[in-house]
């Protein structure tokens, strides 16, 4: 359900039009097979606490334009700052000089795949209050009092708390006719606690759980999360964690909480079944992928509990978009069906040389200076049809683990080989939870992992975690994406202990 609110009226004031149309109709004087003009305004603020105490806080704005184009079959890119109409011109001859340039070293023609002309459209994401309109001094004490809420109650010594809030309006037209306009509002808030043992000597720390969102300010007063339960429990939850007896390692049953589980989605199945990954376009930042099309309706990627979509239109995603910045609108697909790999992530480029008739929308740049690559759409794992709970799963286990929240992550280069952590672990004996333990990662390669997945939890156990930071290509940009599931259970997971693998 995209959102009620109209476009900012001071992005509107700006001349998008009058750009685009100077932008290409220099381009079809030059007789280019392709141009495409954007224009967007991304403004940020970022706030952070130490003790309840104002650390920083930073507001940013990038405004600016690009053109891109495609000359004899060649890429062509330029982008500016000056929002004039002569600059506009200028960075369209620029781009289609760097075509020229490069037209020597490609090796391939680039041909686009088809989209409907989408006229004078607009998108809104969804949410109820801008957080920009909501004053300073209220988004302080709002995280000041939530910190000051942990630093009275044991075992907490210290709190940190950061809020990390984006308001993106991006203009799109191109020589098919299509213009967009859109605006998309995210919010980011942590709070973090930390304590020490003196018996031990342990220092260790908890933070909340909470997922970046698509949403408002509403997001911190009560809609979407229950902040005053996660804080109530977090001292105890570190309290715990401080005097957890370490790991055994060894085979374990796991019940996956989303909370952690969207990440290892993120690595093992977000990244691998980016298309240009797995045709080797994409090798430079972080690798290419194991899921090569040669795999495609083939690949028993999982078990056939596993079913994998990715969507550009669920509600509050991160990656959700009215249209990507090619123009394409935005959908929802299958990557997974019952374990096997049917599908990919792709823009039009990357479709039309898997000779499909249509994008499925997964083009970003992250701001006006950089081109749009093929980037992750919001990839997420389909509940069970019944109504299944965590404890559910839990009751299904007589010797395992069930992990609760993010922290750190390792996966090669062909997304096939990793290990995770998370912030909290729990042992569960015979179908019920026997207290944290500590000093836990699980260790698989991406197939038998999806493979060893038994069941997953019903529609009422679904959530959407994600990170506003996903990394990609060199230059590097980062985009917002979101992962959907429920909790999983998955068989004779290997566990290693960190303390002992680390020589500590």
């Amino acid at each position: 359900m995209a959102s009620t609110h109209p476009i900012d009226p001071s992005f509107l004031a700006l001349p998008l039009s009058r750009l685009a149309d100077a932008a290409l109709q220099r381009a079809r004087d030059f007789g280019v097979q392709h141009a495409d003009f954007r224009l967007e305004r991304i403004r940020t603020q970022d706030i952070s606490m130490r003790d309840a105490r104002l650390e920083g806080a930073v507001d940013g704005e990038v405004l600016g334009f690009a053109v891109r184009v495609v000359v004899d079959g060649t890429w062509g890119f330029a982008s500016s700052v000056e929002l004039t109409s002569d600059a506009a011109v200028r960075t369209t001859e620029q781009a289609i000089n760097v075509a020229r340039v490069s037209k020597p070293i490609s090796s391939e023609a680039v041909e686009l795949a088809p989209e409907p002309v989408h006229a004078d459209a607009t998108w809104v994401s969804s949410y109820d209050e801008d957080p920009f309109q909501v004053p300073l001094a209220d988004k302080v004490a709002a995280l000041a009092e939530w910190s000051s809420r942990l630093l009275v109650t044991k075992p907490v010594e210290h709190t940190s708390a950061v809020l990390n809030q984006v308001f993106e309006n991006k203009f799109y037209a191109d020589l098919s006719g299509t213009t967009t306009t859109q605006q998309r509002v995210r919010l980011q808030p942590v709070v973090e606690a930390h304590a020490s043992d003196v018996a031990s000597g342990r220092f260790d720390s908890m933070r909340t759980l909470a997922p970046p969102a698509g949403r408002g300010w509403e997001y911190l007063t009560g809609t979407g999360w229950d902040w005053d339960a996660e804080l109530d429990r977090l001292p105890t939850y570190l309290a715990e964690k401080l005097v957890a007896p370490t790991v055994e390692p060894g085979s374990y049953d796991l019940v996956i909480d989303p909370s952690n589980l969207w990440l290892t989605i993120h690595e093992s199945i977000g990244h691998a079944t980016e298309l240009d990954r797995a045709l080797g376009y994409e090798a430079n930042y972080a690798g290419t992928s194991f899921a090569t099309v040669d795999h495609l309706g083939t690949l028993q990627y999982g078990s056939p509990a596993l079913n994998v979509t990715g969507d550009r239109t669920v509600e509050h995603g991160l990656a959700t978009v009215g249209y990507d910045d090619e123009g394409v609108a935005g959908q929802e697909w299958d990557i997974i069906d019952a374990g096997k790999l049917v599908g990919y992530q792709l823009d039009r480029r990357m479709a039309r040389m898997m000779g499909l008739p249509r994008s499925n929308g997964c083009a970003f740049a992250d701001s006006p200076g950089h081109i749009p690559i093929q980037r992750m759409a919001n990839v997420s794992i389909a509940p069970a049809a019944d109504d299944v709970t965590t404890g559910d799963l839990i009751g299904r286990v007589e010797h395992g683990i069930y992990v609760v929240g993010d922290k750190s992550w390792s996966i090669d280069m062909q997304r096939y080989n990793f290990q995770f952590t998370g912030q909290r672990f729990f042992k569960i004996e015979h179908g019920r939870l026997a207290g944290q333990v500590r000093d836990v990662a699980y260790q698989a390669t991406t197939t038998q992992f999806w493979r060893s997945l038994d069941a997953v939890g019903g529609p009422g156990t679904w959530v959407l975690g994600g990170a506003f930071n996903c990394g990609k290509a060199q230059p590097g940009q980062v985009a917002p994406v979101s992962h959907g599931c429920p909790p999983a259970l998955l068989r004779d997971i290997n566990i290693l202990n960190t303390a002992s693998e680390s020589g500590r």
